[in-house]
């Protein structure tokens, strides 16, 4: 009966009302039921309702809790006076003459929870939706009533127990003993102290306990310890061999009549120091561009030395560790770093059979990108993933380390808790709450949705959002608001790029062989000195450091010395130091002179006298070189091998092809050609309203002709018609055209002659379609195998 009135509810709800439905419960559409009695039939399923239930705030779950308890139909003043008692009363010192009316927040949760179909029906008769009690144990960490909890037990001790606590009265044992329950004053007040006691323990849950031999038989008369006093008069009910209950009636007079010791209307409030928003946005600026540095910079280094794939997937802890040094940052920020790269698809793995990571195709596009808006791609990306890097160094269920990049790091909770921590720094604008009151708040706002994971999830997302920058010194930033709230990396964009630093075109060389650039540099400016020079330093100011090595890898690169000091004296605001100028003609005027190629390996040079000087040094012994010509030794060692001891020994050999070609080492030379993995990005905002909008159209129309359906029809009784083809196909034809029922005879599959009556609709193909009132339901019937029409 309730299913129906529920049903019935539904049917009555306006087209907003049930637009409102889906958008805030969007899993009752997926997909969209045949009729709105499918839909109340979908509201009411298990799964459905602990979705919907775990969407609620502490007091909004307090009202289901408390319609829960009741049982039953009641009354708004009802519910008002029972959520009355559990809110505080002010200071003990002066307490308000009655207790506080839980409104307008009582009549904003009813209508939420009117919108969600968890409670329906007037404010004279509020209910739950149906199997919102079932999906709701223990509610309020009250038992199950006195008529569950004994359902179990044999009739002839229920008869036993309620003579001891209910003598002389009429009824099954069962039924007298749940009487007696219904108002346990007198049982209470009967027991010992130590007894009361262990009562006082359960009485605001969990409701259950374990004792050893819960089901023994005790009398009242015979109890010899408190816990068989307790189970002699039914106030704990046995539900196992060592497990006891509480019964929901003397559960609720322990609490004096209360549903729940306490509760707030009102969220906590957030506790945390004040924050300027000007300075706590351009903080967040200043390291959401770090940050997007520090991707640019991976992907580079990544690009010429990319480390390996594991072979059970992920990144080394060695590879992460030398990562980390490379990039000047603690090893969880490189874990981050690498993850939201890999997330937005700018890595993934690639490379040879055992597979490298690579640089995708992706990153050349991103990164010519502007500072602000490739921000807003890695932000968006970070606030939908469901990996989370904050596990890397962890151990998994078998004690197995957690890589970066490894498949385990995913968690389906992960982007739900992101977006619920920023919400709550977005409820506290210029103020950076402490890890606790954002704790607290989030105990508030999802009750149902707490456990150790959560709570960690909820710290890594605090401290990923700094590193980031979607927060500035632990408050939320203008830019990440406009990232949480539109869900528009455009608008994002455009609130971060006023505060970005300006880039700078240009550095001062100094006279030791070092450049400092005064700002960020210029994307271009910024890859070209990386390849040039070594990062000494960072900070407001980035200190490079020119070496003989430094301009030898820039050579390497293909740049020729003229072209490098060009490129100095273009892009610094000094002129160019004669120490550098003398550095690099020095090293590109011995560059290149000794050229190796494979033989296994040889070395070439048109300097005799230099070839002299390399066989006779005694640190090429181990080398194995062999004079084949006054300008050409030969080499058992590889070509690199080579090439990298003549290095070591002070010499500048390059490396050249089959065809005598010099081997140039490009930065950006390697991509992987795997597909970079596709990130689901799962909007915040629910569904789109045009689909909730068709949807709920396609609901109604579905459920008009749902109610519109006709019971089967009898056929008539009587020989089926008979008549030649061209008569049946005119009287079908004329039947289609006029809109008119007609009893035909049709032949099933075994030859046999039926009767049917039928609203022909088109006739095409050789087959008619109709609705066939004697099926009550639309089929096709082939043509051939009418053997008369008549009229009905």
């Amino acid at each position: 009966m309730a299913t129906m009135e529920f049903t019935e509810w539904i049917r009555g709800r306006t087209d907003d009302q049930l637009r409102a439905l889906v958008s805030s419960r969007p899993e009752l559409i997926t997909p969209v039921p045949a009729h709105l009695e499918g839909l109340a039939s979908r509201a009411a399923s298990p799964s459905a309702i602990g979705r919907a239930l775990d969407r609620l705030d502490r007091f909004t779950l307090a009202v289901v809790e408390t319609l829960a308890v009741l049982d039953g139909p009641a009354t708004k003043e009802r519910l008002r006076a029972l959520i009355a008692a559990a809110l505080p009363t002010g200071s003990p010192s002066n307490p308000p003459p009655e207790l506080p009316a839980p409104e307008p927040a009582l009549s904003a949760a009813l209508d939420r929870l009117r919108d969600l179909a968890l409670v329906y029906g007037p404010d004279d008769a509020l209910d739950l939706g149906p199997g919102v009690r079932k999906v709701l144990e223990d509610p309020a960490g009250l038992g199950p009533r006195a008529v569950e909890a004994f359902r179990h037990h044999p009739p002839e001790q229920l008869d036993e127990m309620a003579d001891d606590v209910a003598p002389g009265t009429p009824g099954t044992g069962k039924e007298r003993l749940a009487a007696a329950l219904a108002e346990p004053a007198a049982l209470v007040a009967a027991v010992s102290p130590e007894a009361r006691a262990a009562l006082d323990q359960l009485a605001w849950g969990p409701p259950t306990g374990r004792v050893p031999n819960a089901r023994r038989e005790v009398r009242v008369a015979t109890a010899r310890s408190p816990i068989e006093e307790l189970l002699a008069r039914g106030l704990l009910a046995a539900t196992g061999e060592e497990s006891v209950t509480l019964p929901r009636e003397v559960g609720l007079h322990l609490r004096g009549g209360r549903v729940h010791r306490g509760l707030l209307a009102v969220p906590p409030p957030l506790e945390g120091a004040e924050r300027d928003r000007e300075l706590a946005d351009r903080t967040a600026a200043g390291q959401a561009f770090m940050f997007v540095r520090a991707v640019e910079e991976l992907c580079e280094r990544w690009s010429i030395e990319p480390p390996g794939v594991l072979r059970t997937g992920g990144l080394g802890v060695r590879d992460l560790k030398r990562t980390a040094a490379e990039l000047d940052l603690p090893e969880w920020v490189t874990a981050l770093v690498v993850e939201v790269a890999h997330a937005a698809g700018l890595i993934a793995a690639g490379g040879g059979v055992d597979g490298e990571w690579l640089p995708t195709p992706g990153y050349d596009l991103w990164r010519v990108r502007g500072t602000a808006d490739r921000w807003a791609a890695l932000a968006a990306t970070w606030l939908h993933m469901d990996r989370v890097p904050g596990l890397v160094g962890d151990r998994d269920e078998r004690d197995r380390p957690l890589n970066a990049l490894h498949a385990d790091l995913r968690r389906s909770a992960a982007p739900g808790v992101r977006a619920a921590t920023l919400g709550v720094l977005a409820a506290a604008p210029g103020r950076a709450p402490s890890r606790d009151a954002v704790l607290e708040r989030l105990a508030w706002e999802q009750p149902r949705r707490r456990g150790p994971l959560r709570e960690h999830l909820t710290e890594f997302a605090l401290r990923e959002a700094e590193q980031i920058g979607v927060t500035g010194l632990g408050a939320l930033s203008g830019h990440g608001r406009a990232l949480l709230e539109g869900g528009d990396t455009g608008a994002a964009a455009a609130t971060l790029a006023p505060l970005l630093p300006e880039p700078v075109d240009h550095v001062l060389l100094q006279a030791d062989l070092t450049a400092v650039a005064p700002g960020p540099l210029t994307s271009e400016l910024n890859r070209w000195m990386t390849l040039t020079a070594d990062v000494e330093s960072k900070g407001g100011a980035t200190v490079y450091r020119f070496s003989e090595q430094s301009i030898r890898r820039a050579l390497d690169a293909g740049h020729g010395g003229e072209e490098l000091l060009a490129m100095l004296a273009r892009h610094s605001a000094t002129p160019v130091p004669q120490a550098l100028s003398y550095l690099v003609g020095d090293v590109a005027r011995r560059h290149g002179r000794i050229r190796v190629g494979t033989a296994s390996a040889y070395v070439r040079c048109d300097d005799p006298a230099l070839l002299d000087q390399i066989t006779a040094d005694r640190r090429s012994a181990a080398l194995r070189l062999r004079r084949l010509a006054p300008t050409v030794i030969a080499s058992r060692s590889s070509r690199a091998a080579l090439v990298d001891s003549l290095r070591a020994m002070g010499y500048s050999p390059v490396a050249e092809s089959l065809d005598g070609d010099v081997i140039i080492s490009q930065l950006d030379s390697r991509r992987t050609e795997a597909a970079p993995p596709v990130r689901a990005v799962a909007s915040a905002n629910g569904i789109d309203p045009d689909v909730a909008a068709a949807a709920v159209r396609a609901l109604r129309a579905g459920d008009a002709a749902h109610l519109s359906r006709r019971e089967p029809a009898d056929a008539p009784n009587g020989q089926v018609p008979r008549g030649p083809a061209t008569a049946t196909i005119s009287a079908l034809q004329e039947a289609i055209k006029q809109g008119v029922r007609v009893w035909i005879g049709y032949l099933d599959s075994q030859g046999n002659a039926t009767s049917r009556i039928l609203e022909p609709a088109r006739m095409e193909g050789g087959y008619l379609t109709a609705y066939d009132e004697t099926r009550a339901a639309v089929h096709r019937f082939a043509l051939h195998r009418i053997t008369g029409v008549a009229g009905v």
